[in-house]
């Protein structure tokens, strides 16, 4: 297959593109620099005036939309919200001008998304199916850039939007910063402790786009999430329990809300989130339970 994945240098986008690669596709990567290609990774310039990314591409089987000023860098301003949202409407909207400008079609766009769609709740829980989006500022976003990414169907494009979870890994996500406290020895429930974490491993992840891609049955949302999500404090513990660390000292809400602000919300609220999509389509997870996760993220090799 030829994919062409933009947000290809981020997180998730360098596991992926690893992925692919080591099952012998050829990538093209959309970015903002000057990069040499490299064995079947070639780089192609986008979002830059007088650039025409599509006059390079000329065909790709797949797209794969992961782009976007991540939600875990900065606190949550004004300003920095705006450049949260900016950042995925404006990337989207030009991955839909190159595909319109193509005169082969690829035939699925895999487009990122969040399990920030759902509200906040310690009692409901979530699958692909349920109705109304959270009205906060992750939950518009959301909503809005799969609206705008589902404008592909029009072009006959099958369309996926895979709701990530709290994605877990060791050189970003969310676990480096869990983890720290943990490693000073005074890591301990944060805010109430109930609020739901509905985590997944970044492996899982990337063979959850590959199955997506593979599947030309599957469309609209797909719930990337392990299939046993877990309470903050019992997240807290299995991380505890894995570093042989206490689990000791709590962080009250408030606390949280002073240095974090707005964004606070990511780690005081939560959903907890089923990805029965998945699980309907026997997908297995190589990672279904948490303490198994941490083990390979947290142990040294």
């Amino acid at each position: 297959m030829r994919v062409v994945i933009a947000g290809g240098s981020g997180f998730i986008g360098q596991k992926l593109t690893d992925m692919l690669l080591s099952a012998g596709h050829q990538i093209v990567i959309l970015t903002r620099k000057d990069m040499q290609p490299a064995g079947n990774a070639t780089y192609v310039k986008w979002l830059e005036e007088g650039t025409y990314p599509e006059k390079e591409i000329k065909n790709a089987d797949v797209f794969i939309n992961l782009a976007g000023v991540s939600i875990n860098d900065g606190r949550w301003t004004t300003n920095h919200q705006k450049q949260i949202y900016d950042s995925r409407m404006k990337a989207t909207d030009e991955l839909l001008r190159i595909i319109a400008a193509l005169p082969d079609k690829p035939s699925v766009l895999i487009n990122a998304s969040a399990i920030g769609i759902y509200p906040a709740s310690i009692h409901t829980i979530y699958t692909e199916n349920s109705p109304e989006p959270a009205n906060d500022f992750l939950g518009k976003t959301v909503l809005d850039w799969e609206n705008k990414a589902k404008q592909a169907e029009a072009d006959g494009i099958r369309v996926v939007f895979m709701r990530f979870g709290v994605v877990l890994g060791k050189e970003g996500g969310a676990l480096p910063l869990m983890a720290l406290p943990y490693k000073l020895f005074v890591g301990g429930t944060v805010g109430s402790g109930e609020q739901w974490v509905s985590w997944v491993h970044v492996m899982d992840v990337v063979r959850a786009i590959y199955f997506a891609i593979e599947h030309d049955k599957l469309s609209g949302p797909i719930n990337v999430t392990s299939p046993s999500p877990i309470q903050m404090k019992d997240f807290g513990k299995t991380i505890g329990s894995v570093l042989h660390r206490p689990h000791w000292l709590p962080v009250p809400s408030f606390a949280m809300k002073i240095v974090l602000g707005q964004k606070s919300a990511l780690v005081l609220e939560g959903q907890h989130v089923v990805p029965r999509v998945l699980l309907e389509e026997r997908f297995e997870f190589l990672f279904p339970s948490l303490h198994n996760a941490l083990e390979d993220l947290l142990k040294k090799k």
